[in-house]
């Protein structure tokens, strides 16, 4: 299988090398040729042999191939569990039982053991730059912490991620560097891919992405959406929905994909927080970015989702996009109504982003909707103490690994939103 990018302006090419590039050369995103149907896909016994035989189209052509087993093991060593709520049909994905406790950990994992593999003996120090709105820095640099051969550099907007994220974005030192933007999510987004397309810096740093932009974090997430799908199909006969709290659109895109290859994955919905730039574009509005806007779900903190790009291109108009999926805008007020109330009502103690899912949840059981519904559970409450804490009147104890790395000291540079500034930085990690 070939891979091209959604531009349509660079050469189609393996699976090897799209890992590699992080982002196409016309400044697009990579994706399959075409998505691989796998309608008669058993279920496997872990989620690791699931996402083996998910994954395994995409790598059938790879230098990789041999190895996906390894891989695979490697990066879904921790499961995903599907925990069923008060509620005969509600369910919680739990995807945040991973070192890091968010979703990130498991696409991390995976691109950081394929990269390392991918690399050879004499190659140059590559450059792993990825902007981050508080989850995805710390699952990177979880994943590339102490590999030879590689550097991390985060940037993460300064005073906009909550105090445990920060924290887990500074503390690892090493091979990684942490960088505080004086900006948005989108001005650290936009400097990312301005690097990541700059052929004279490219010439001089060996450079690749793990944002969501990349494949190896697109195509590691479809794992578990089919892992959860094909399990709840087996006991009960019928699809399951899932509720995805979405900013960037990667997680979105997994969920998306793992329907379009057949897996029994039924509707999909949206939810967004304040950020509405996709709710009201699956209302009828034209897509048009705006200016981010910080909430309490700060991981969704995204003006500009770059895996639209994507979306886009796997539908032939704006009424096929629309009539594949919905999204519903969330806003604070609403997100901590819903942590106060979901230990009686859901029996779950939920983060911010999490919160946004349950209550569209609770909108559509409010609608008659009766159908069995899953919301992804994004990131563990522990990393949003300051915000659930207080809502739940008790304290939610950290998972060991998150609580580790609390016990490290932190330290991240500050960094203006500009290109020259970061390309400076750039040159001095490799």
């Amino acid at each position: 299988m070939r891979f091209v990018s959604t531009r349509g302006q660079a050469p189609a090419t393996g699976i090897d090398q799209a890992l590699v590039a992080g982002l196409a050369p016309d400044g697009g995103l990579y994706v399959p040729e075409h998505i691989a149907r796998l309608d008669e896909t058993p279920v496997g016994a872990t989620l690791a042999d699931t996402a083996r035989s998910v994954l395994a189209p995409y790598f059938a052509q790879s230098s990789l191939r041999d190895a996906l087993a390894d891989l695979c093991l490697h990066a879904y060593s921790f499961p995903a569990p599907l925990r069923p709520l008060t509620g005969s049909n509600d369910y919680l994905l739990e995807l945040f039982h991973g070192p890091t406790a968010a979703f990130k950990d498991y696409a991390a994992r995976f691109l950081a053991e394929a990269l390392s593999r991918l690399r050879t003996v004499d190659a140059p120090p590559t450059t792993i730059l990825v902007a981050t709105s508080g989850d995805t820095g710390a699952a990177v640099a979880s994943a590339f912490h102490r590999r030879p051969g590689f550097n991390v550099v985060i940037l993460y907007p300064d005073g906009r991620v909550s105090p445990r994220q920060a924290h887990g974005l500074g503390c690892w030192g090493d091979n990684v560097h942490a960088f505080r933007v004086d900006g948005s999510f989108d001005d650290c987004q936009r400097l990312a891919k301005q690097a990541l397309s700059d052929e004279a810096l490219r010439a001089q740093v060996s450079l690749s992405s793990a944002n969501s932009i990349s494949l190896g974090r697109l195509l590691p997430q479809v794992a578990y959406y089919a892992h959860a799908a094909l399990c709840f199909f087996a006991e009960h006969g019928r699809p399951l929905n899932f509720i995805v709290p979405t900013g960037n659109l990667g997680n979105a895109c997994a969920a998306f994909v793992a329907r379009r290859m057949g897996l029994p994955v039924g509707e999909l919905v949206l939810a967004s927080n304040a950020n509405d730039v996709l709710p009201r574009y699956f209302q009828g509005e034209d897509y048009a970015p705006r200016a981010t806007r910080a909430t309490l779900a700060n991981a969704m903190d995204v003006g500009a989702p770059s895996n639209f790009e994507r979306l886009r291109y796997w539908h032939h108009d704006d009424a096929q996009l629309r009539a594949a999926l919905s999204a519903h805008a969330v806003d604070d007020a609403t997100i901590t109504r819903t942590i106060r109330s979901a230990p009686q009502r859901h029996g779950v103690v939920p983060c911010p982003h999490t919160a946004t899912g349950l209550y569209v949840l609770e909108q559509l059981r409010s609608r008659g909707d009766d159908r069995p519904w899953a919301v992804a559970a994004t990131a563990h409450p522990a990393k949003f103490d300051g915000i659930v804490e207080p809502l739940v009147g008790h304290r939610v104890e950290p998972p060991p690994a998150l609580a580790e790395t609390l016990s490290w000291p932190a330290f991240a540079e500050p960094l203006a939103a500009d290109y020259g500034a970061l390309r400076e930085q750039l040159v001095r990690a490799s």
